[in-house]
C-alpha cells in the first residue's frame, strides 16, 4: 500500500520577541494541525520568537548604538535555551498529540557559553523527542549582526510514515552542498523554513523539488506592521521606517516532478494542510536520483562534519 503523510504548514505571525507568548501560539497551531489528522506540523525561520526586523530599520551596523543594543539584549532574553526546559511544553503536546514538528527558532545556545544566538530548526518527533537541532551555518547579510554561524552537527535526516525528512534554513537551501549532504542521507521530502516572502519561495522550491526528486515543503512566518507588540522595545524606532508588510508568507508545496501542489500562499494566516503521497518519488527517480544511479561518486564526493563546534573540549 501507497504510504502518506499529511503535513500542516504553519504560515504565522509570532508573538515578536516574545518567547512564552510565542509557544503558546505555536501550541495553538498544533492543536489545530492535529484536529485535521497532520503527521507533521513546520514553522517558518526563527519563528520562535521572531526574525531580527529591527537590523534593516534601526542602522543596524553602527556602533555602540543604544537602540541595537538594547533590542539585541531583549532578543536574547527570550531566545531558547532547549538545555534550560524552554521546549519542553511544545515536545510533551507532540507527544500527546502524535505529531512530528519542525520548529525554527532562535536558540541561546548553553554549550557555546549561553549568550551568543543561533538561527536553529529543531526536529521533535512522534514520541515528543528533539532528534536533531541545525544551527544555520551560515546568516545572510544583516543576520550576522545578531546570529552567529552554525555547524554540521543537525545535517541529519528522519524517518516518519516511510518518508525521510530533511531542512535548512533560509537561503542555506540555495547552498548546493548542504542539500546534497541531505539528499546523500536518502531524504525525499525536504523542508525549507523562512522568515517570511514569495518572493524566497517562489523560485527555490520548485528547483530544489526537481532537482532532488523529492517533496519540498517550504513554510514561512508573516509579519506585518501590527503585528509588533506595543511593549517592543524601541517600538516607534521600528514603526517609523517598517512598511506595512515585513513578510508576507509564501508558503507552498512542490511535487518531486517541480510542479506545484500548494501554490505560494500570501498574506493569509492559518495553518494549511496537504497530503503527500511517496510513490510520487519512485516515479521520477526512474529517470534521475541525485545520489544514486545518476550519480559518479568515483569522480565527486561530499565529507560532511557533524562534529558540534565549540571552544572547550574537557579531558580527564
Amino acid at each position: 500500500m501507497d504510504q502518506n503523510i499529511t503535513v500542516a504548514m504553519a504560515q504565522l505571525a509570532p508573538v515578536w520577541l516574545n518567547k512564552s507568548g510565542t509557544v503558546e501560539k505555536a501550541k495553538e497551531a498544533m492543536l489545530e494541525a492535529a484536529k485535521k489528522n497532520a503527521d507533521l506540523i513546520v514553522f517558518g525561520e526563527g519563528f520562535l520568537p521572531g526574525y531580527p526586523f529591527w537590523l534593516s530599520l534601526t542602522q543596524g551596523a553602527k556602533w555602540e548604538l543604544p537602540v541595537n543594543k538594547e533590542l539585541h539584549a531583549h532578543y536574547a532574553n527570550n531566545a531558547i535555551q532547549i538545555e534550560a526546559g524552554d521546549l519542553d511544553s511544545i515536545c510533551k503536546l507532540a507527544k500527546e498529540l502524535k505529531l512530528a514538528v519542525y520548529l525554527g527558532i532562535i536558540e541561546r545556545a548553553k554549550d557555546r557559553g549561553g549568550h551568543s544566538l543561533y538561527c536553529s530548526l529543531v526536529y521533535i518527533n512522534k514520541a515528543g523527542e528533539p532528534k536533531s537541532v541545525h544551527r544555520k551555518l551560515q546568516p545572510t547579510y544583516d543576520e550576522r549582526l545578531t546570529w552567529a554561524p552554525g555547524d554540521g552537527h543537525g545535517l541529519r535526516v528522519h524517518e516518519l510514515n516511510g518518508f525521510t525528512l530533511g531542512g535548512l534554513n533560509c537561503w542555506e537551501n540555495w547552498m548546493p552542498l548542504p542539500r546534497a549532504a541531505l539528499y546523500a542521507q536518502g531524504e525525499n521530502l525536504h523542508v525549507a523554513v523562512w522568515p517570511g516572502g514569495d518572493h524566497n519561495t517562489k523560485d527555490i522550491t520548485r528547483f530544489v523539488a526537481r532537482e532532488s526528486r523529492s517533496f519540498v515543503v517550504s513554510v514561512s512566518s508573516l509579519m506585518r506592521k501590527t503585528d509588533f507588540p506595543a511593549q517592543t522595545p524601541h517600538l516607534e524606532k521600528i514603526l517609523e521606517n517598517a512598511p506595512d508588510i515585513l513578510a508576507n508568507g509564501g508558503s507552498t508545496i512542490a511535487g518531486p516532478n517541480g510542479e506545484w501542489m500548494v501554490q505560494p500562499i500570501v498574506n493569509e494566516e492559518g495553518v494549511f494542510c496537504h497530503t503527500l503521497a511517496l510513490s510520487s518519488v519512485y516515479e521520477e527517480r526512474q529517470n534521475f536520483d541525485p545520489v544514486g544511479h545518476y550519480s559518479r561518486p568515483d569522480v565527486t564526493q561530499l565529507v560532511l562534519n557533524t562534529e558540534r563546534q565549540g571552544t572547550l573540549s574537557i579531558k580527564p
